[in-house]
């Protein structure tokens, strides 16, 4: 009963999100005759090499419409930081226009001031036309050939958006930057500058319901496919030395037990001394159990992530749904956290479970709210998009009161009813056994680092995928890979759990509970720990070090890379390359990205 109530309380979340979430903007049809409006709103600018740093379009004193209308937002693109407005530009359909005149406008040297920092610093623009993305960068830069100290500022004036069409329905947007008509800006003077924009028609026989593939489509690549290996190779190793050890200690036990005299000559060692007190109740189980229930329900929701990003739910160009999802699946599997650590607490013979239910409630959902409050300040402080407005986080509140705290206690409630005495495969003593003193490598930290090596390194090079979508300017669409390495991540942490719990027995510690859960966390700690290291190293340059080779081969100049002695002439040279040199660098590999990104042929 108490497993089928489980697999209910799991699956219920699933299945709601399935019905839910599965909405897709290439499946709104979206018709048009001739000369009618296609929708074209702008939204946001900001430095490409950090998407999460984004501000609104209109923060830079672009040209704005006698009228700014907000488009009204679902909620996941709310939480996305998207903030549509109209944009100063018409757009009709089938009908052509050739540099027309968006608007003329003075600026003043202020404003050339917040344009030079924007270029500086590799601004660009998102904008959506029939709600398909475009981007396109604000200006560029020019450095001398001679004095790599001096600078020249350039601003754009002039887009071509080239529109792909079938019969009356939008299938593809394009946009080109014209680099010569540029204007440039002289840092403390006031100058005029016309925005001109220009819209072409092109006739494709692509289908509409596939239009979102050129945004969604997974590439997998060399990297992805040595990810899966690494992991795998990691798991086998892993496996075949605990095989390999788990054989020898039963060949010798059975060794032992066929000898008829061993129960009278041979005294027992190892886990045989304290079999009376494994199962002995860990020490602060009101805090265990709801541990156990808070990390459960955080597995179960990164698992059924996973799983909707299989099914093709998230649109990889708007994260909205994804946030709606994980609000979701948290919500709903609070029910679950709480069966599963009060039935537990119940078992280990705990008296107090309501307390323990309000634990497990507040265990991951206070620090999540704290850590959100505190970027949400900061997104004010910097008045970026991503700032969620008091109503927003009324709604999130209102979500977790209503519907989070009922399902915790209806799960508390069905766990209380539900669950039986411990059953534990020996008799546990009343006084606990002395635990022998260990070396310092059995201790509990070098224990957790262990524990947390192995399994951290089968997925560290997906790791570096993931957090350069978050990081820098790239779009993970690769669910199934990470969905494979995500298991053998589970399958790793198993293996190396129970091996470590194995040998803190044999060596007469019995003290399993906690090193256990604790093993388990120190994955998560590592992971945290790249995941705020990597722009520390992204900052002092050493991915700018490899962006500057993998430009310089590029640009056809990979004939110093071909002899191995000219290898550390190389090294010195790029020791040597002054700061111009790689912001030059730096900004042809913008370009070059963005246009993977657009996927310009």
């Amino acid at each position: 009963m108490g497993m089928e109530k489980s697999l209910v309380l799991v699956a219920v979340p699933f299945l709601v999100i399935c019905c839910l979430s599965h909405v897709r903007s290439d499946l709104l049809e979206h018709r048009y005759k001739v000369d009618d409006v296609v929708p074209l709103y702008v939204n946001k600018v900001g430095p490409f090499g950090s998407p999460s740093e984004a501000y609104g379009y209109h923060s830079l004193p672009f040209c704005r419409p006698d009228h700014i209308e907000e488009k009204q937002e679902t909620f996941g693109k709310i939480l996305n930081g998207d903030r549509l407005v109209t944009a100063p530009f018409s757009v009709k359909f089938l009908q052509w226009k050739d540099q027309e005149v968006a608007c003329a406008k003075k600026l003043t040297s202020d404003e050339v001031s917040q344009f030079q920092a924007a270029i500086k610093q590799g601004y660009y623009f998102q904008m959506y036309c029939d709600n398909l993305p475009i981007w396109g960068f604000i200006g560029k830069v020019d450095r001398s050939s001679t004095n790599y100290s001096e600078h020249k500022y350039f601003l754009y004036q002039h887009f071509q958006l080239e529109i792909l069409f079938n019969k009356d329905q939008v299938i593809e947007t394009r946009l080109w930057m014209h680099y010569d008509n540029v204007v440039e800006l002289t840092e403390g003077r006031e100058m005029d500058i016309k925005l001109l924009y220009s819209v072409y028609w092109i006739e494709t026989n692509a289908d509409f319901h596939e239009r979102m593939k050129k945004y969604s489509t997974p590439s997998l690549s060399a990297i992805d496919l040595f990810s899966i290996i690494n992991s795998c190779w990691t798991l086998l190793i892993l496996s075949v030395c605990l095989l390999t050890y788990y054989m020898g200690v039963v060949r010798k036990d059975f060794y032992h037990f066929i000898l008829e005299d061993a129960a009278v000559d041979r005294e027992q060692t190892g886990w045989k001394c304290i079999r009376s007190d494994v199962f002995r109740f860990p020490k602060y189980r009101l805090l265990f159990a709801a541990a156990l229930g808070s990390g459960a329900q955080l597995c179960i929701v990164a698992t059924f992530t996973l799983l909707l990003g299989l099914l093709g739910v998230f649109d990889p160009y708007n994260r909205g749904n994804l946030f709606v999802a994980l609000i979701a699946l948290y919500t709903m599997t609070s029910g679950f956290a709480g069966y599963l650590s009060v039935l537990f607490y119940c078992q280990v013979e705990g008296k107090n479970w309501g307390k323990n239910l309000l634990l497990t409630g507040f265990l991951s959902s206070v620090p999540l709210f704290l850590i959100f409050c505190f970027l949400n300040a900061v997104a004010v402080s910097y008045q970026a998009n991503a700032v969620l407005s008091l109503g927003t986080i009324l709604i999130i509140l209102l979500i977790w009161i209503s519907l989070a705290l009922p399902l915790l206690l209806l799960g508390g409630i069905a766990g209380e009813k539900s669950h039986g005495e411990f059953q534990a495969s020996c008799e546990t003593s009343k006084c606990p056994r002395e635990v022998p003193s260990l070396r310092w490598y059995r201790g509990t930290l070098p224990q957790m680092v262990l524990a947390g090596f192995l399994p951290f390194s089968a997925i560290n090079i997906q790791l570096c995928s993931i957090f350069a979508c978050l990081w820098g300017g790239h779009v993970y669409t690769l669910y199934n890979t990470m969905f494979v390495v995500f298991i053998i991540l589970l399958i790793t942490t198993l293996v190396i759990t129970v091996a470590l719990t194995h040998f803190q027995l044999a060596a007469e510690d019995h003290r399993w509970w906690w090193r256990s859960f604790l093993s388990l966390w120190w994955i998560g700690w590592s992971v945290c720990l790249r995941f705020l290291l990597l722009p520390l190293l992204l900052e002092i340059g050493l991915f700018w070090l490899l962006a500057t080779i993998f430009l310089l081969r590029v640009y056809g100049l990979d004939q110093l890379l071909h002899l191995p002695h000219v290898w550390v002439r190389g090294v010195l040279r790029f020791s040597a390359i002054r700061p111009a040199h790689i912001q030059l660098y730096q900004e042809r590999l913008r370009v070059f990205m963005l246009h993977q990104r657009l996927k310009v042929p």
